[in-house]
């Protein structure tokens, strides 16, 4: 069975009365690239390794919470390119569940899409401003939160001016400071194998089988790790939501979506491996180095006097993700409007860049203001945030797995392929999510696992979870109130009925202007 031969079918004698995303305006591996990009590679590795090592019990096993971190990724992203296949709408997870599983769930996760989007932000605005004065040698200004926070907001401001323009110019600027990220971060592990290698610096190790073996780990350091490990990963379903603006909308995303994520672990496996080997676990998880680890010397020492191509891809990575989070963000509240869950006013397209222009400014603004406040309220801006997206992102990306299998479900018994592909690995996908979720809850609701204070007796990671979720249902409840017709007109659907092509008319997103 191919999924793509569930029908699709629209309005009938409705023409578009507005302009819509430009069809066709990326190519598979432009769409690869942005998935890619949008995970951050060189910031997640700086941001994230260091944790991971310092986890209780990891130590050198590190490279194989990598790979068991990417199992769930993996089987999650073959959702995604099962339901994209039947489905490509740009809105991917909300569009979904809220036509298989419900409007209401529905809308409360394409909410929690928005703020894992909007949470994000405020990392990679952070190392932007960090990482924008260390690299002009301004060492006491990328530690003055007044100066990051301004540099950061100008990145953003930037950036969303970008994505504002169109997803063209947007896919080529991708292209650019992906490619020099990539090979920085190749030339760094190579560098730093070879002097381990070599030279045998002090604390350095030898790589060794057994960091691969997942199964010399308790299941809780394992879990915690995979915490992170959500964190390193995610993101690249941001190729999915550009499907209506890639060229074989329904089949290119989803194979692109998996290859995202078979080129994260090749990376990031030969980095983390690199990295341990040259600096050894207790640089890594020392706290000082554990927020960033290429900052604390290890560039230097393994790059030399051309450290500061690290910097640069570490600033470009920052650089790449911001502009990548607003672009899902934007298409998810495109998505929305049209189909009347949110203002219409959100659906609107920019007559010449052919981009969700209003839903891109507000994705933007928003981001400062979220960026503005965590600076000013959290202690550790990259350790709060890294957990809390991560429970996020737990949410979503879980309940795409299930919603693959629900949508599937009257297929599984055809033949052992559609079992597995759409009924085994997405459920099992979402289930590994759900338990690292309960995991995370239970963890950053001590004090002793946060670097925050605790707010009411929670730490900063779980209310990021509270507010994202608990603003989606109380969210969701007031537009179910105010304005009913999305809940009303959506219908249950399944694999083989028609699956409705949304235009951003009038028809679809009832005139409103409120929540």
């Amino acid at each position: 069975m191919e999924a793509a031969s569930a029908t699709r079918e629209g309005p009938a004698g409705s023409p578009t009365a507005r302009p819509e995303l430009k069809r066709g305006a990326i190519s598979f591996l432009s769409n690869v690239v942005i998935g890619v990009a949008s995970t951050a590679p060189a910031y997640s590795l700086a941001a994230t390794v260091g944790f991971m090592v310092a986890v209780g019990g990891v130590t050198t096993h590190n490279p194989a919470v990598v790979i068991v971190s990417f199992i769930p990724m993996l089987f999650i992203a073959m959702a995604y390119k099962a339901m994209n296949a039947v489905d490509p709408d740009c809105g991917t997870t909300f569009s979904w569940i809220s036509r298989a599983m419900g409007p209401r769930i529905g809308w409360v996760i394409g909410w929690v899409i928005i703020v894992s989007d909007i949470v994000v932000n405020a990392n990679q605005a952070q190392i932007a401003g960090d990482y924008g004065f260390q690299l002009f040698g301004r060492y006491g200004m990328a530690n003055n939160t007044t100066d990051v926070i301004i540099l950061g907001t100008v990145f953003i401001i930037g950036l969303t001016w970008i994505c504002w323009r169109g997803i063209e110019l947007s896919a080529r600027t991708q292209q650019l400071l992906l490619g020099f990220e990539m090979g920085t971060l190749i030339i760094f592990a190579v560098v730093a194998l070879i002097k381990t290698y070599v030279n045998s610096p002090a604390h350095s190790m030898h790589v060794e089988l057994d960091w691969f073996n997942p199964f010399a780990l308790s299941a809780s350091s394992l879990i915690s790790g995979m915490l992170l490990g959500v964190f390193l990963y995610w993101g690249w379903d941001t190729g999915v939501s550009v499907n209506e603006e890639t060229s074989n909308a329904d089949t290119a995303p989803g194979r692109a979506a998996i290859t995202s994520t078979l080129v994260l672990i090749g990376i990031y496996l030969l980095v983390s491996v690199a990295s341990q080997a040259y600096a050894g676990t207790g640089y890594l998880s020392n706290p000082n180095n554990a927020n960033d680890i290429f900052a604390g010397g290890l560039s230097r020492s393994v790059l030399g006097s051309l450290h500061i191509l690290l910097i640069i891809a570490v600033l470009t990575s920052a650089t790449a993700a911001t502009q990548t989070t607003i672009i899902p963000a934007a298409r998810s509240a495109l998505s929305m409007a049209r189909r009347g869950a949110i203002p219409k006013s959100f659906a609107e397209i920019h007559n010449k860049n052919m981009s969700p222009a209003n839903a891109t400014i507000w994705a933007g603004i928003l981001s400062v203001i979220w960026f503005i406040a965590i600076e000013l309220l959290s202690t550790n801006v990259l350790s709060d945030c890294v957990s809390g997206l991560g429970i996020l992102v737990c949410i979503y990306y879980g309940f795409t797995g299930f919603c693959a299998t629900w949508f599937y479900r009257h297929e599984l018994t055809k033949s052992v392929r559609n079992l597995f592909m759409f009924g085994i690995l997405p459920t099992l996908g979402g289930i590994i999510l759900m338990v690292i979720l309960v995991k995370a809850v239970i963890t950053y609701g001590h004090q002793v696992n946060n670097y925050s204070k605790d707010l009411l007796g929670l730490g900063v990671p779980v209310w990021i979870g509270i507010l994202g979720v608990g603003s989606g249902v109380i969210l969701m409840l007031i537009r179910q109130f105010t304005a009913p017709a999305f809940f009303q007109r959506e219908k249950r659907v399944k694999y083989g009925d028609p699956i409705e092509v949304v235009t951003p008319e009038a028809e679809f997103a009832p005139a409103d202007t409120m929540l």
